[in-house]
């Protein structure tokens, strides 16, 4: 398995990216699991996601390929995007997450972590595009975005991504320098500690309580990343 994902409104469901291509859901919290997925392409899903707003929606990012969409919990698939064209060559989508803000087309946006930081697409998938205040018609046209006052570090690798649901403009960003958290849904963000870590989860109810795999184990912060124990 390369990456888990769930959703508030089914908390007995996992979903699973796996090495070998597809996916794999649990709908009993991982005591057992159904193989989906199968007409997804055979390579490796490097990231998961579920719908903000719909716990049958899924999105998957494959390696080499891009941006699938299901809307039957994983038993169909439908190409979605290519991956976004950064820096001269397409980039693998190394994290996703479904981001319920009014700026995104029906509300919703996917934000996503690549080799050299976080875009972000509209559920219309219409273009990849730099994380701005701007709503996503306005983001589609707009030739000059909108410097951030506080940007993530240029060029580094995003492992993992994750939005709060209960505060949904909050977003947790692992990077090699460490765990970074934004209020303003991406405009600018905040180092809160310089520890690596591989995965992020954020509590469904309290956006300030939030977990984090690390190679010692996991940790924890209950006030937004401030302070860590371990869990």
């Amino acid at each position: 398995m390369t990456t888990l994902t769930t959703h508030p409104a089914l908390p007995g469901r996992i979903i699973a990216g796996l090495t070998t291509g597809g996916i794999a859901i649990s709908e009993d919290g991982g005591h057992s699991w159904t193989r989906r997925g199968q007409d997804l392409p055979k390579a490796v899903v490097t990231a998961a996601t579920v719908a903000a707003g719909n716990p049958d929606t899924l999105y998957a990012a494959i390696r080499g390929d891009g941006l699938w969409q299901s809307n039957d919990a994983g038993r169909s698939w439908t190409f979605a995007m290519d991956r976004p064209w950064l820096t001269d060559a397409e980039h693998d989508l190394t994290a996703l997450a479904s981001v319920d803000l009014a700026t995104g087309m029906g509300g919703i946006w996917i934000y996503a972590g690549t080799e050299t930081g976080v875009t972000r697409v509209p559920d219309c998938f219409c273009r990849w595009q730099d994380v701005q205040s701007n709503n996503a018609m306005n983001a589609l046209v707009s030739e000059t975005p909108q410097p951030k006052l506080k940007p993530l570090p240029d060029g580094e690798a995003v492992i993992a991504l994750i939005s709060a649901v209960s505060h949904p403009s909050r977003l947790y960003a692992a990077l090699p320098s460490g765990i970074w958290v934004s209020d303003d849904a991406g405009l600018n963000w905040s180092n809160r500690t310089s520890q690596y870590a591989m995965a992020l989860a954020v509590h469904p109810v309290n956006s300030n309580f939030v977990v984090a795999g690390t190679g010692n184990g996991l940790i924890q912060s209950n006030d937004g990343g401030l302070t860590w124990t371990a869990y």
